[in-house]
């Protein structure tokens, strides 16, 4: 069989007859490889279109996260300032508790010495009459 003398310079029929510079095996090859290129620029889009959502959602959500963290951190700070308050408030309580124990052991010992005083004037008192 003789080689067609077209097809050794390079050019070649398709099945309408056209004449074509390319071998048509090739020409389909590259279609396929077009069309395949064109599904995964389109896929590759979608991925780019779906990995743009998780990142704002992931940004939301990590947006979210710190605000909770600062209501966290202030609740515990306003926890802390009631605890300290609680403590200095208990610590002057007990410094009035102290004070007035204070204030009735000195009351105390007033009414013992003043209930010996009127014990000594009824004495008097009594052995004035008497005397009388």
């Amino acid at each position: 069989m003789a080689k067609d003398p077209l097809a050794e310079a390079g050019f070649h029929f398709d099945e309408l007859n056209k004449l074509r510079v390319l071998d048509p095996e090739v020409g389909q090859k590259t279609s396929e490889l077009k069309e395949e290129c064109k599904e995964f620029v389109d896929k590759i889009g979608q991925f780019q279109k779906i990995v743009g959502g998780l990142i704002e959602l992931v940004d939301e959500l990590a947006k979210e996260a710190e605000t909770e963290k600062m209501k966290a951190i202030g609740a515990r700070n306003l926890l802390k300032s009631v605890a300290k308050q609680r403590d200095a408030q208990q610590q002057q309580l007990q410094a009035l508790i102290a004070e007035k124990k204070m204030q009735l052991e000195r009351y105390r010992i007033e009414y013992e010495a003043l209930s010996k005083v009127e014990a000594e004037q009824n004495e008097f008192i009594d052995q004035f009459i008497l005397q009388k």
